[in-house]
C-alpha cells in the first residue's frame, strides 16, 4: 500500500482524568500498512491539568508527532476543530476527529480508514446504530433527540445517515481543508455533515461501538446543545460559505451549469486534438466535455483537491491521466514537452502574474503546428470585486492578446467573441454590487436560458465578457 499519513485530531476542554489514556490509546491504535500518523491536541482554554498532561505525554513519546495548540479563550468543539485542521501537516491526507475522552475505541481506525483508502469516499461517519458487537445503553431522551436530529440534517442534506452526531469522522485532508467551519461548538457537526453533502461528497457510514459516559463522568453535551444543532442545520442549509477559498466557489458555481460549460466546449471543439492537455483543469467541468474520443487527455492542476476530485471523476476513462502542474514552474512542464498537439487554457492566464513567461512554457508542450486554444477575461474597464475576489490580475483586449502571443512564438489564427450576454451583469454585481463571488443558483437560472443567450449573442452590440485566441506554435528556426 502506497505511504499515506493520518491526522488525529483531539479537541480537549477538562479532560485530565482521560487525556493520557486516549492519548496514549492513539498512539498504538493498529493502522493499515504504510499509514503513519501525527497528533494535533488543541486546548480549548482548559482550567485543569490537561494541558500539561499532554506536554508530559509529548516529551515522553519523542518519536511521534504530537502538538499541542492552546486557545486564547475557550470558545468550543467546532473552533478547536477549525484550529486544528489548520495546524496539520502538509503531507496529511487524513483527517480523523478523536475526543478527549473513552466514549470512542481508537482500535477501530481501520475499519473508519478502509473505505478512504479504497478510494471510494471522501469522508467516513462511524456510527453508533448501525449493528456493532458493543455499545453501552444509556440515557433514551438523548438517543431520541440524537435520531430527531439526524433526521432533520438527513432531510436538509438529502442523506441517509443513521447517526449524524458520531463523534468519529474522517475525511481526506484537502476537503476539510476547504470547507470553512463557522460553528464554534457542538452545531459542527451537522454544519459539516449538510456541507460535505452540498460538496457533493461520497459519504460512509461503517459501525463502530460505544462507551458512552454519563453526565456524572464528564459528558458536556446537553439540552442548548440539541437547539444549537437545529439552527446549525437551517443555517449550513443556505449558507454561502462552502469553501475557504473565491477560486473553488466559483469553480463550484460554474459546475452548476453544464449547458453554458457545453457551449464553451462547442465553441473550441473544431481545433481539439486527439493528444490534449489541459491547464488548471479545475473539478472537470471542461474535461467532461473535451475529453471523450481523445487518445490522451492529460488534465492538470496544482490544487490537491482538484486533483483528487479531477481522479474521483475520470478513474474510469483510461484515456484520462491527472497530473499535477503549475503553470508558473517550468520543472513541471518537462514530462510532457513537445508530446501534446492541443492545450487547452481556459481562465488561468489572468490568474498569472508573469502571463508571458506562462505562454512560452506552454509552447513548449506543442508539437510543431500544434494549437493553444486560449479563453481569458475581456476588457480591463470590467475589472471590478468579482475579479479580485477569484484572483484575476488583469483582463486582456485582442489587440493586445495577439501581440502576446506572437511574441511568445505563436500564430495567431483568430480571436473569437465569447459570451456577450453576461457582460452587464458581470459589471453590475462587480462594480456596482461589489459582490464577491458567484453563486451556484445564480448559474442556475443563467443556464436554462443558454439556449436563447446562445442564439442572440452574436448580434449584441456591446464587448464580450471573454475571449479565446486559436493559436499554432510556430516553427523553431531550425525547422523543429
Amino acid at each position: 500500500m502506497a505511504s499515506a499519513k493520518l491526522s488525529v485530531l483531539i479537541p480537549v476542554y477538562n479532560e485530565e482524568q482521560y487525556i493520557r489514556e486516549v492519548l496514549g490509546r492513539v498512539l498504538h491504535a493498529p493502522l493499515p500498512d504504510g499509514i503513519t500518523r501525527e497528533i494535533i491536541v488543541v486546548d480549548d482554554c482548559s482550567t485543569d491539568g490537561s494541558a500539561e498532561l499532554v506536554e508530559d505525554f509529548s516529551t515522553e513519546h519523542p518519536e511521534i508527532s504530537i502538538r499541542l495548540v492552546r486557545q486564547a479563550k475557550n470558545q468550543g468543539k467546532g473552533a478547536a476543530i477549525r484550529t486544528a485542521i489548520a495546524n496539520v501537516a502538509s503531507d496529511s491526507d487524513y483527517c480523523l476527529i478523536q475526543d478527549a475522552d473513552l466514549e470512542y475505541d481508537p482500535a477501530e481506525y481501520p475499519k473508519l480508514l478502509a473505505p478512504l483508502l479504497e478510494g471510494k469516499a471522501d469522508a467516513v461517519f462511524g456510527s453508533r446504530f448501525l449493528a456493532s458487537e458493543e455499545r453501552r445503553v444509556l440515557y433514551y431522551w438523548h438517543s431520541l433527540a440524537n435520531h430527531a436530529l439526524t433526521t432533520l440534517c438527513n432531510i436538509a442534506a438529502d442523506l441517509n445517515l443513521t447517526d449524524m452526531e458520531t463523534c468519529y469522522k474522517v475525511f481526506r485532508t484537502t476537503l476539510a481543508k476547504s470547507i470553512p467551519i463557522e460553528n464554534d461548538r457542538f452545531g459542527i457537526e451537522p454544519e459539516i455533515t449538510i456541507k460535505l453533502a452540498r460538496r457533493k461528497a461520497r459519504i460512509y457510514e461503517t459501525a463502530i461501538s460505544y462507551h458512552g459516559r454519563t453526565y456524572e463522568e464528564g459528558k458536556k453535551i446537553g439540552l442548548k446543545d440539541a437547539f444549537e444543532a437545529v439552527y446549525a442545520i437551517g443555517r449550513a442549509r443556505f449558507s454561502g460559505q462552502l469553501y475557504t477559498d473565491g477560486g473553488p466557489a466559483a469553480l463550484d458555481a460554474m459546475a452548476a451549469a453544464p449547458k453554458f460549460n457545453a457551449w464553451m466546449a462547442e465553441t473550441i471543439s473544431p481545433w481539439v486534438g486527439q493528444r490534449v492537455l489541459e491547464i488548471g483543469a479545475g473539478t472537470g467541468n471542461m474535461a467532461k466535455h473535451l475529453c471523450p474520443g481523445r487518445k490522451r487527455y492529460v488534465a492538470t492542476d496544482l490544487e490537491r483537491e482538484h486533483l483528487e476530485q479531477l481522479r474521483i471523476r475520470f478513474r474510469n476513462r483510461p484515456a484520462v491521466e491527472v497530473q499535477h502542474l503549475d503553470a508558473e514552474n517550468a520543472e513541471d512542464f518537462r514530462p510532457f514537452e513537445g508530446q501534446l498537439d492541443t492545450v487547452v487554457c481556459l481562465n488561468v492566464l489572468e490568474h498569472i502574474k508573469d502571463d508571458a513567461g506562462t505562454l512560452e512554457r506552454i509552447r513548449t508542450l506543442l508539437a510543431p503546428g500544434g494549437y493553444l486554444l486560449l479563453l481569458v477575461p475581456n476588457g480591463p474597464a470590467a475589472y471590478g470585486s468579482l475579479d479580485k475576489a477569484v484572483g484575476h490580475y488583469r483582463r486582456y483586449v485582442p489587440a493586445g492578446l495577439k501581440t502576446l502571443m506572437e511574441a511568445a512564438g505563436y500564430d495567431v489564427e483568430t480571436i473569437l467573441n465569447f459570451n456577450r450576454v453576461s457582460m452587464p451583469g458581470w459589471r453590475i454585481v462587480g462594480q456596482v454590487l461589489k459582490s464577491k463571488n458567484l453563486t451556484p443558483n445564480g448559474m442556475r437560472v443563467f443556464d436554462k436560458f443558454v439556449w436563447l443567450w446562445r442564439s442572440i449573442d452574436a448580434k449584441l452590440p456591446w464587448e464580450p465578457t471573454s475571449i479565446i485566441a486559436i493559436a499554432r506554435r510556430k516553427e523553431d528556426p531550425a525547422g523543429k
